[in-house]
């Protein structure tokens, strides 16, 4: 099978080549469709998630939004986990079957030091300070990288107040830059680029 640069995989997706798809799909798919399996999903899951992710990627190359910091496949992996940690949010909410949202967290983050361990250890160093992060704290940022609205952020976590809800996030998030930007392995990587 023949590989395709990232720039191709871009333009491929952007043109609807059908080479350039099939070769996303046996790329990317498996790895979607084991994240989707190891954390209450079905088959239709993984499809649904694996469809919306490029559709989303689509959507960002046509509007000439995409600036990838990171892999492809790195890129990719992230939106679809994204999106299958915002629908566990919503059936957890509704009472779906699919309640078992701590569990995705821990068996995801897990997962994503199993796949990216050589290929961007900038992540393992975000992966690192964000799980020494409070657990409401990762939760507020997790819902917020979804770009889930604060008033549901809101509803979800049980705040009070939308302003609080806004501080909350905020707080967070400077904390955890603030034990990105300490740690000695960030100083390394930035002299690196």
């Amino acid at each position: 099978m023949r590989h395709y640069s990232e720039e191709d995989i871009l333009d491929g997706i952007f043109d609807g080549d059908k080479d350039v798809l099939r070769y996303v799909y046996d790329e990317y798919y498996p790895t979607i469709q084991v994240l989707i399996f190891r954390n209450s999903g079905k088959d239709e899951d993984a499809e649904d998630i694996f469809q919306d992710t490029l559709m989303i990627i689509y959507q960002k190359v046509r509007k000439n939004d995409l600036k990838l910091e990171c892999s492809f496949k790195t890129y990719f992996y992230s939106i679809s986990r994204n999106l299958w940690l915002q629908k566990l949010e919503k059936n957890k909410i509704s009472g779906s079957p699919y309640t078992d949202i701590e569990n995705f967290i821990e068996l995801s983050d897990e997962f994503m030091y199993e796949i990216f361990d050589e290929e961007n250890e900038k992540i393992k160093l975000l992966q690192k300070h964000f799980l020494n992060l409070s657990e409401g704290c990762r939760k507020v940022l997790r819902l917020f990288l979804t770009k889930m609205p604060l008033k549901e952020i809101q509803e979800i976590m049980g705040f009070k107040t939308l302003k609080y809800t806004k501080t909350r996030k905020f707080l967070c998030k400077e904390n955890l830059k603030k034990r990105i930007f300490n740690d000695p392995r960030y100083k390394k990587y930035l002299s690196d680029e």
